[in-house]
């Protein structure tokens, strides 16, 4: 034990070190580091105009987000101007300072869109490849990707040409939408895939972007950039019908699409009517810490569906599971689910298609859009006024996401604290905190990329 009490590590130190070592190594490990993360992308800049390199410039927007500063003033207010930030900066990016929060919106503004796409579609990509998602697939086979919609922007009057709009009483609202594919799975990992901005095409349309729009131009691009790739699409009730049958077909891709009981009244008649007649379609099953939730499953295969008696027929099945669980003064409350497929359902697989599959639709909604709102990412905070900086900062919030999620559940993380930190903010807030006050140089940081590591993955 050291005679001079000063010289026993500070243990604030040494946790922000691992934090930040975390964050730099994680990076590095698994995208080749934050330069070569961004190399793929056209600086817009002239030469003689450049400052601050791209890959630094974007690096402070994925911070951004990564470390919750929900606004783009507080770049300029927690990171730039402080020392040991700059001392990181001069480190990693061989710059002075960190970047006007304003720099940053210039540069983006003048991004290529599609660009700042591929490197969000890149990195989920990788995790693909690295086989960091293979225990998480369908039935061993299938990646799982919710497709759905959720508003970003909303404003009180017209903020560009190609907002859409909404009238409610009398009051006009001017809205940004997007619709997301989300690669998800049953443990809760939710990483962006692709997006699709909804907006209108000028500001007096004969009709209006809509999410199935939307869909219809994302399906060729996601089947474009991976034509081999084994899917399963996860949708809510808007999407049940011909068309969309007709295009995963087209596709080769399987389909778990959410059947509302108003939806598709030939399909819920048949299922009705046939049930009874294959009684051994027919499953019971416990599950919970205690057996306490009692599901109940029915499925038919093989009902025919056309749109119209001249329409094109869909050899689909339907599947249904009544859940009931325990509530109070001893009473039991009962959901029904209920899905239409295109696999073909059996007693093997109807349990991980419904609990596994079907089930997961909902993970978009609370891990993904729910987690992006409200846990720290303001992802419906006005980042810029300009369209296409807005976007870019969209994306680079799906970046620092993705990133958020990797640190968490990475094996450096655990090890560096084993009990953990209370939630997914507080990884953020000591982030912020190792990023503003932990003195680091070149040397330190060139030995953290350095060392020996193996990251392994180790999801909720």
């Amino acid at each position: 034990e050291p005679a001079n009490p000063e010289a026993r590590p500070n243990p604030d130190t040494q946790q922000q070190e691992a934090i930040f070592k975390t964050l730099l190594v994680t990076v590095q490990h698994f995208f080749g580091g934050f330069a070569r993360l961004f190399h793929g992308l056209t600086d817009p800049r002239s030469a003689a105009d450049i400052t601050y390199p791209l890959p630094a410039l974007l690096a402070t927007g994925v911070l951004l987000f990564l470390l919750r500063l929900r606004a783009r003033r507080q770049i300029n207010l927690l990171l730039r101007g402080n020392a040991a930030t700059a001392a990181k900066y001069q480190a990693c990016f061989g710059i002075a300072q960190c970047p006007h929060g304003d720099t940053l919106n210039a540069l983006c503004r003048r991004l290529l869109l599609p660009q700042v796409q591929e490197v969000v579609t890149g990195m989920t990509e990788t995790l693909i490849r690295r086989k960091v998602l293979y225990p998480h697939r369908l039935l061993d086979q299938y990646f799982l990707v919710v497709i759905d919609g959720t508003g970003v922007l909303t404003f009180t009057e017209r903020h560009c040409p190609h907002c859409m709009t909404r009238t409610s009483k009398g009051q006009t609202l001017y809205y940004h939408p997007v619709l997301e594919a989300k690669l998800v799975t049953a443990t809760g990992l939710v990483f962006s895939l692709m997006t699709e901005f909804i907006e209108n095409p000028n500001e007096y349309p004969t009709k209006q972007d809509c999410e199935l729009k939307a869909f219809y131009r994302l399906a060729p691009r996601l089947k474009q950039r991976f034509p081999r790739l084994p899917l399963c699409l996860l949708l809510d009730g808007l999407f049940a019908g011909s068309p969309v049958f007709t295009l995963c077909e087209q596709y080769h891709w399987q389909y778990l699409i959410v059947l509302q009981e108003k939806d598709m009244p030939s399909v819920h008649a048949e299922f009705a009517a046939l049930l009874p007649l294959a009684p051994e379609n027919h499953l019971f099953f416990r599950t919970g810490v205690r057996s306490e939730i009692h599901q109940t499953f029915d499925w038919m295969n093989e009902i025919l569906y056309a749109p119209t008696p001249t329409g094109r027929e869909h050899t689909v099945a339907v599947m249904r599971c009544l859940e009931s669980k325990p509530a109070a003064q001893g009473q039991r409350t009962t959901v029904r689910f209920k899905w239409i497929t295109s696999f073909t359902v059996t007693p093997h697989n109807i349990l991980s298609l419904a609990n596994q599959g079907g089930r997961l639709r909902w993970k978009i909604e609370n891990e993904g859009f729910n987690v992006q709102k409200n846990g720290g990412y303001a992802l419906e905070h006005v980042y810029s006024e300009d369209a296409n900086a807005g976007k870019v900062f969209y994306l680079l919030l799906q970046i620092a996401h993705l990133v958020a999620q990797l640190i968490e559940y990475g094996s450096l993380f655990r090890q560096a604290f084993p009990k953990g930190v209370g939630s997914a903010q507080n990884i953020a807030f000591r982030l912020l905190e190792a990023w503003r006050n932990l003195q680091l140089g070149a040397d330190d940081v060139q030995r953290m990329l350095d060392a020996r590591i193996q990251i392994r993955f180790t999801p909720p």
